[in-house]
């Protein structure tokens, strides 16, 4: 059975345990406004399975809001010392709220003020601002558990396609490129580099 997840894990497994790699879920999460005007930023992928890859952050940020406006994304892993790229195409959903509560449950407290002190995107007057809300939140929450923002969950990564590429000294780059044509049905093809 075809499983490019399970492979990508695989891949994963062995950039989390190579020393030169310091942030091995680190990929690159491209978004488009409804025109096509692209944007690109790096997120953390915090879980990949059957059902796609899933990543944490403000609903109101940048990213969130032109995912809403346009489903379609685009992510890169490049693991360098490797020599290996994983590229996957697809569309998003959000997370169901019980899983965004329990992953925003095992955050760092610090991490969980933080979601709750950034208003992601917006214009900021001063970083004194921002340590304000958070030491104000900081305040606030003394001694009580922080619930999760409304404004701060899940987003799933839907792969449509899920392209593997291992570099070559030559330039005769392995690309292996997985197609979804129904949810868990896959087909396979090499391309040329």
């Amino acid at each position: 059975m075809i499983d490019p997840i399970a492979e990508f894990n695989q891949w994963l497994a062995e950039a989390v345990a190579h020393p030169a790699i310091s942030e091995p879920t680190a990929m690159t999460l491209a978004t488009a406004t409804p025109q096509g005007m692209p944007s690109a930023r790096i997120v953390l992928l915090k879980k990949a399975d059957a059902a796609g890859f899933l990543f944490y952050t403000n609903y109101t940020s940048l990213k969130s809001r032109q995912m809403l406006a346009n489903p379609f994304v685009a992510l890169t892993f490049y693991w360098m010392p490797l020599g290996r790229q994983v590229r996957a195409e697809g569309s998003v959903q959000q997370a169901g709220a019980d899983e965004s509560d329990d992953y925003f449950a095992s955050r760092p407290r610090a991490r969980q003020l933080g979601a709750w002190a950034s208003l992601q995107s917006q214009p900021l007057e001063s970083r004194e601002e921002l340590e304000a809300r958070f030491t104000a939140l900081a305040a606030e929450y003394e001694g009580k558990p922080i619930p999760r923002p409304p404004h701060w969950g899940g987003w799933r990564v839907v792969p449509r396609t899920v392209e593997f590429w291992t570099a070559s000294d030559e330039r005769l780059h392995l690309r292996h490129v997985y197609t979804q044509n129904a949810p868990g049905q896959w087909t396979d093809a090499l391309l040329y580099p």
